[in-house]
């Protein structure tokens, strides 16, 4: 078939294009390690990319969301991590807080807080984690920013921390369903080498094998999905 032919061509033409990761400035608390695969235990990350208006950061609180099982949190150089169970021993949240003689005199370090969790069974969605960061001015004030909007509210402007989660893959194609609709493709398919709907319509984050589909005759870009989608992806 015709559409098999542009789908293999364009599957040996992407072993040629590289994979292009553009980095950006961290602007809240907000997880740095990237995507976790559903139902499986991950190590997150989770990024301190500033203090509040020039203090340095003195406690996080993360707290779990519903679904998030397994919650083993890291020691850090920042501080030792404790947590607080409800009454069925279910951890809700981890608390670092380093004392208050290592609080420095002004906001200069970044800092790195670590949970080791099994996620939920949700691919190709996203688990927010609220986050509530403490910092302490050089005259001992306190003040505290809650990061804790979750889409669609944007009422703080406060994002909560987003980690994305994706299905269990293998090297190659694999088939998924799309559970809810999709407007940016890069927020799950990013590492993708190449995302098929159909037989002739294909997303890449790659500028270089964007650049193929596009100008492959008879394949255009994909843009967007809708809940109930199915697609092939190849990484």
């Amino acid at each position: 078939m015709e559409s098999e032919k542009l789908r293999r061509q364009l599957t040996v033409l992407l072993a040629f294009g590289s994979v292009l990761v553009s980095a950006r400035a961290l602007a809240h608390v907000e997880v740095q390690s990237g995507t976790a695969p559903s139902n499986a235990t991950s190590e997150v990350v989770f990024a301190v990319g500033h203090g509040c208006s020039g203090n340095d950061t003195l406690k996080v609180v993360v707290d779990i969301p519903a679904g998030v099982t397994g919650v083993r949190p890291m020691r850090s150089d920042f501080a030792n991590p404790t947590v607080q169970k409800d009454p069925a021993g279910t951890i809700t949240s981890v608390t670092w807080q380093k004392p208050v003689a290592e609080a420095l005199d002004s906001d200069a370090l970044f800092y790195r807080l670590s949970i080791r969790l099994k996620t939920p069974d949700q691919p190709l969605t996203t688990v927010y984690f609220p986050v509530h960061q403490t910092c302490r001015a050089a005259n001992g004030d306190l003040t505290t920013v809650d990061w804790i909007d979750i889409p669609p509210s944007t009422a703080t402007g406060n994002p909560a921390a987003a980690l994305k989660l994706v299905p269990a893959r293998m090297p190659g194609w694999n088939k998924f369903t799309v559970p809810v609709a999709m407007t940016d493709l890069s927020v799950f398919f990013k590492d993708a080498s190449i995302v098929w709907k159909g037989t002739a319509s294909a997303y890449s984050a790659n500028p270089h094998i964007a650049s193929l589909i596009t100008g492959t005759s008879g394949v255009s870009s994909l843009t967007s999905l809708n809940a109930g989608d199915e697609v092939w992806v190849k990484y």
